[in-house]
């Protein structure tokens, strides 16, 4: 009989816990979770992976993605937000069947536990949204998604909906997929941002979302053009929008926040809103540099997300790291954005962003066993004096290993164990 322990032995964890410890050493995997790390532990009784040559670090954390927009990849170039939208990610997505959406979603998750995400929030799709809950159950990664809502403004025809008849299916999406496998899948409603949504829309999410205890996903102060017909329109700014129609009564997560003031500031802490920053969508749309090392001092919240491949063109965390650290050094001078504080966005700040720090998100006893075996000893990232250094600079996607979610395999010795990988690849190329 096979053991329902497994000890993972003489690895080098990089836990993110709060003192921020690194340890060569063990640690036990029992029903899913971390049972016990240290210097050394004997258990004759587990399975045993050797970990000699490996860091061990915890599942990254993506808290804001497009799994619907994977297929799109390589195809709106040189645009800013809102024609990127118009001429390509909007008919893009009202062309998406089932069956496209799926290999979106299947191609969108093997490229994320490869380079060592292994917990995402997905903003969703108006269409077909419970294929997107289908393929993050089939495939193992822990995730937060929604139906996109959409019922106001100049988006295609079929992506805007009857407001009412867009939350009944949000309501049934949650009803059936909100804690499923042991809490691994959430729910978040989700409006795609302020311009394509009615104030009925908006406000009624905001109640629904604190009767059943869930979050909110949304863009916001993104683009300055956006900005403008935000201010436009409702003679205010985003984040006061939000405050104003009542979304900041339950957990309000904002992707980008570029272009904020003072006040939204002072508001954005005041009501706890979770900054979802993607520096490689910022740049890549020219939308501007989020003013991140700000947002913390102010002790406002902070993760990372690739965003959706069409404006990023690739979903590794590596990536984000990396540009998270380097454009506000190249603003505020060498000394800010420091790798650990990087490192901790990436890992236990994201997983905060999303109410699942006591779950995930650092090497705890335990939490979750979400871990990332990365080769150590690789030419382009030894040595390793600085190990956030080495993570955040010189590490890649390729140097992942193995993944677990829930203490169970989803990639070992690079190949994935719920894709297809072969399979899907051919249903894909041209």
């Amino acid at each position: 009989m096979k053991s329902k322990r497994l000890l993972i032995k003489n690895g080098l964890l990089i836990t993110a816990n709060h003192n921020m410890d690194v340890f060569r050493g063990d640690l036990l995997i029992e029903g899913g979770r971390i049972a016990s790390l240290a210097p050394r532990i004997d258990d004759p009784e587990a399975e045993i992976v050797y970990a000699d040559e490996l860091l061990i670090v915890p599942g990254f954390v993506q808290t804001h993605v497009h799994l619907a927009q994977t297929l799109f990849r390589n195809s709106a170039e040189d645009l800013s937000l809102l024609g990127w939208l118009e001429k390509k990610i909007w008919p893009g997505e009202a062309s998406h069947t089932p069956e496209s959406l799926r290999l979106s979603a299947q191609l969108s998750i093997a490229e994320f536990f490869r380079s060592g995400t292994t917990t995402i929030m997905d903003i969703g799709i108006v269409k077909h949204a419970a294929v997107l809950f289908e393929v993050i159950a089939e495939t193992g990664m822990r995730a937060i998604s929604g139906k996109m809502l959409m019922d106001y403004g100049d988006g295609p025809e079929a992506l805007i909906e009857s407001g009412d008849a867009a939350l009944q299916e949000s309501i049934d999406l949650l009803e059936k997929w909100h804690g499923y496998d042991n809490g691994r899948i959430h729910y978040a409603f989700a409006p795609r941002f302020v311009l394509s949504c009615s104030e009925y829309l908006l406000k009624e999410i905001g109640l629904l979302a604190k009767k059943y205890g869930v979050g909110i996903h949304s863009h916001a102060s993104e683009n300055k053009s956006e900005v403008a017909l935000v201010e436009e329109r409702f003679k205010m700014s985003n984040i006061q929008v939000f405050e104003h129609l009542g979304l900041t009564e339950a957990p309000l997560r904002l992707a980008h926040c570029i272009w904020t003031d003072e006040n939204d500031r002072r508001l954005m802490r005041a009501n706890d809103i979770k900054v979802l920053h993607c520096p490689s969508a910022n740049l890549k749309l020219g939308s501007g540099i989020a003013p991140i090392p700000d947002y913390l001092e102010r002790g406002i919240n902070v993760s990372l997300g690739a965003d959706g491949a069409p404006c990023n063109n690739n979903l590794s965390i590596f990536t984000e790291m990396r540009l998270a650290a380097l454009i506000q050094k190249g603003l505020h001078g060498p000394e800010s954005m420091p790798a650990p504080t990087v490192f901790r966005l990436a890992t236990i700040d994201g997983a905060r962003a999303l109410g699942l720090d006591e779950q995930i998100g650092s090497l705890e006893v335990g939490k979750k066993a979400d871990l990332v075996f990365i080769k150590r000893n690789q030419v382009h990232s030894i040595p390793d004096e600085n190990i956030y250094a080495k993570l955040i600079f010189s590490t890649n996607e390729a140097d992942v290993l193995h993944v677990m979610v829930d203490g169970r395999w989803v990639m070992k010795e690079r190949e994935l164990l719920t894709i297809n990988e072969e399979e899907l690849v051919s249903k894909i190329k041209l």
